[in-house]
């Protein structure tokens, strides 16, 4: 049973950086497939970024000012995020799955999900 503890959310002003900070217990990130999804209110969660011994996959939209990366040493996940806007708010989850195929980019194929991190990005 894989647990997943995000960290590194909060209130930032539009243009500015935050790095969220996702730390797994209980497996070794280095075989999951690691995923960042995100939900605003009334609206459904969507892929982030998502990494993989496969490689990673980004939401187009995202892919020019967030970055995901793993340190597989300290079996965390991270998730770089710049010139945040206000439609950026949102709680931001971490999800894991024991993979070592392709990114994974839909919410159903992961198990493990951590309990989120609230983003709120002022104008």
């Amino acid at each position: 049973q894989v647990q997943l503890v995000e960290s590194g959310g909060g209130l930032v002003q539009a243009g500015g950086s935050l790095r969220l900070s996702c730390a797994a217990s209980g497996g070794t990130i280095s075989i999951y497939a690691m995923g960042w999804f995100r939900q605003a209110p009334g609206k459904e969660r969507e892929l982030v970024a998502a990494s993989s011994r496969g490689g990673t996959y980004y939401t187009d939209s995202l892919k020019d000012r967030f970055a995901i990366s793993r340190d597989n040493n300290k079996n965390t996940v991270y998730l770089q995020m710049n010139s945040l806007k206000p439609e950026d708010t949102a709680v931001y989850y971490c999800a894991a799955e024991r993979w070592i195929g392709p990114p994974k980019i839909r919410s159903n194929d992961y198990t493990y999900w951590g309990q989120g991190t609230q983003v709120t990005v002022s104008s």
